[in-house]
């Protein structure tokens, strides 16, 4: 689910305490495409505010200025909206009265995404910086549409939710200029789901809870499939969190594995060996994300190579994705899904703490 770098930082930092919960969220977008030129324009009618060294463009949609083009020139933003130019070190996109608003934003040629929330936009080494401000719950919500297997069922989606929130709520701070990123680094984000869709409807029924431990939230991890038991940090080579992620048993990964061999060469074999989740990772950095699946797997030299046979996908730690939707689907509430997988922990409201 994550990279290295999120692992070891959720592992070191100390957990948030109650009164830090934020009510919003700061992602950065799109920056796997590394940007050099954005395109911003209106979902709705009532148009967007667009705030550059103190002037004000609106953008409105079957209007003269209904799309504003951006690119990076020398370090600062040059934009165009018609016949309307402005050069400009940042921007500012939200609705009419400064509040979040429905927007799309696309690279040109490439990919176009809405978002809900406050954008702003800076040029850094020749490239585009964006970044989305948005609702908690819209995050939540968005990352349970992107990150939940197919066919999940709802009790499965509400402890994705809180999950997913705990992590937006203990981990704040993961990139220098914004909260996190919209990847497997951080958390799989894409567009927000509709209001009555599944995704919707389990952030809105877990709505503010998080799971503390020792009275603070849980930066909690999760995994696709944990090969029949979860992993603690110390088995994946990685430092002791302050919730130590208890080993737990998971019944249907246990009696139905996801089953997968690897042929590796005896470097990397011993990359793996030596540095548990960091080499896989390095290793997945190099040969593909699928060329290593999981930490749980046993290794036979032959014919030159090293053949491992492993089971699971993920690093393995705190929720099982696959675990969870079997618990629900024999009726487990979502409660009792987080009770297994993160032993020890409560459901909490810090909104609610003074």
């Amino acid at each position: 689910m994550r990279w290295l770098c999120a692992l070891l930082l959720l592992l070191s930092l100390p957990l948030a305490s109650p009164s830090q919960q934020p009510l919003t969220v700061r992602i950065g977008v799109l920056g796997i495409f590394h940007p050099r030129q954005l395109a911003v324009s209106s979902v709705k009618d009532d148009g967007l505010l667009v705030t550059a060294s103190g002037q004000q463009v609106f953008l409105q949609p079957r209007s003269a200025c209904s799309l504003l083009r951006v690119r990076a020139s020398a370090g600062t933003l040059r934009l165009t909206c018609g016949k309307k130019e402005l050069q400009t070190p940042e921007l500012r996109v939200s609705g009419r009265n400064q509040q979040a608003a429905a927007l799309l934003l696309a690279v040109p040629g490439k990919i176009q995404r809405r978002y809900e929330g406050i954008l702003t936009l800076k040029a850094k080494d020749g490239g585009l910086i964006p970044v989305i401000e948005m609702d908690l719950e819209t995050a939540v919500a968005s990352v349970v549409q992107a990150e939940s297997l197919p066919g999940a069922p709802l009790e499965t989606l509400k402890a994705q939710a809180v999950v997913s929130r705990s992590y937006f709520v203990a981990g704040a701070g993961r990139h220098a200029g914004f909260d996190f990123c919209d990847l497997t680094h951080c958390q799989f984000l894409r567009e927000p789901p509709v209001p009555d869709s599944p995704a919707a409807s389990a952030a809105a029924a877990t709505r503010n809870l998080v799971l503390t431990f020792n009275g603070k939230p849980v930066a909690a991890m999760y995994t696709q499939s944990c090969g029949g038991h979860t992993r603690t940090p110390q088995e994946i080579g990685l430092p002791q969190a302050e919730y130590p992620y208890f080993s737990v048993v998971c019944d249907f990964c246990y009696r139905n594995p996801v089953r997968w061999t690897r042929r590796v060469s005896p470097e990397d074999a011993a990359l793996l060996l030596l540095h548990g989740e960091s080499g896989r990772l390095a290793i997945g950095r190099k040969l593909g994300w699928d060329a290593v699946p999981s930490n749980n797997f046993t290794a036979r030299e032959e014919n030159g190579g090293v053949t491992l046979h492993g089971t699971g996908h993920g690093h393995g730690l705190g929720l099982c994705q696959r675990g969870a939707r079997s618990m629900a689907e024999q009726g487990a509430s979502f409660r009792e899904i987080l009770s297994h997988y993160f032993p020890n922990t409560k459901l909490e409201e810090p909104h609610s703490s003074p």
